[in-house]
């Protein structure tokens, strides 16, 4: 056989090999393959619990960047590349922030999202070429996410965005034995934090939309739930920054006003009126019984934090 470098990649990756619980899912019933992909799936909250200690290190950069008015920029192909930017377009609805703040950049563009370009996972001048594009520099921090470790076009952005002096996160769910062993390391040493939930086998040979991607969404929700927590857009255990752009987010921005203060549905509306439809404001001119201006006045103060601006407290104290 000739010499080749990505079969003896896919070889040594544990998403590549074969499943023994799902070696006759052919033969199964449908209740039985259900089962297997359900047995399998059950695994992946544990195997990622494993890597909480390296999941915080980046919610910590993913946080002081924020808060510098950096950037998280998601990187990826396919399915990972989808994830990301799933997760980025769903942050300004949810947390109130400006959409070039948190985006997601897939090989292929847009037109990748729903419809598989396959090939343009393979080039890392274009990986390299789309964050030269975005003018990544210090104060941002370019997350790639590859389940196969090796997607070229992943590399190549990382390795650019190391280059210009962004922080690097990098999530696989291959082993970090693999991503620190000489094959990889052209990635490697370029990635400020791993994450590596090891999934071990998919139930279906390289699938890795599946044990994978679960495990690759339940790390993207973490990263950036935590980090908004930390710059202070949760109040108890509720979206505070929420933007008001449809009637369900109107109606639950009075709901979440309402639970967080007790007052009635024609008070909170009103707080929210007062408030500029901002969530944060009319809870602080409820909870300490302030107007408008020194509502607005406490949070700036408090670094957006409604329970220190309730208290009158700034970040530091």
């Amino acid at each position: 056989m000739k010499n080749n470098k990505v079969f003896e990649q896919l070889t040594k990756l544990a998403t590549e090999q074969r499943n023994p619980a799902s070696m006759n899912i052919d033969a199964m019933s449908v209740e039985e393959a259900l089962a297997v992909i359900n047995t399998e799936d059950h695994k992946i909250a544990g195997i990622v619990q494993k890597e909480i200690p390296y999941i915080a290190k980046a919610v910590e950069i993913v946080t002081d960047t924020l808060r510098r008015n950096g950037r998280l920029i998601y990187v990826g192909a396919g399915t990972s590349g989808r994830l990301g930017v799933l997760d980025a377009v769903e942050c300004p609805p949810t947390f109130g922030t400006d959409p070039a703040t948190i985006m997601g950049i897939i090989a292929g563009g847009e037109k990748a999202m729903f419809k598989a370009q396959e090939g343009a996972e393979d080039s890392k001048e274009n990986g390299a070429a789309d964050i030269k594009a975005l003018d990544v520099g210090p104060t941002d921090v370019v997350c790639g996410i590859a389940a196969s470790l090796r997607t070229p076009y992943v590399i190549g952005a990382v390795q650019e965005a190391k280059n210009r002096k962004a922080r690097t996160l990098f999530i696989t769910t291959n082993s970090r034995d693999v991503l620190y062993s000489q094959e990889f390391n052209e990635l490697s040493s370029v990635v400020d934090v791993a994450i590596c939930p090891d999934v071990g086998p998919e139930v279906i040979m390289g699938s890795t939309r599946m044990k994978s991607g679960t495990a690759q969404k339940m790390v993207l929700n973490m990263i950036t739930t935590t980090a908004m927590i930390q710059l202070g857009k949760i109040y108890e255990n509720m979206m505070i920054d929420l933007q008001m752009t449809n009637k369900k987010l109107r109606e639950r921005a009075k709901r979440i006003v309402m639970i967080a203060t007790g007052v009635g549905y024609e008070e909170a509306e009103e707080a929210l009126r007062k408030g500029g439809g901002h969530v944060k404001t009319a809870l602080v001119m409820i909870k300490a019984g302030v107007n408008e201006s020194e509502a607005r006045r406490r949070l700036k103060q408090a670094g957006g934090s409604v329970r220190l601006a309730i208290e009158n407290r700034t970040k530091d104290q």
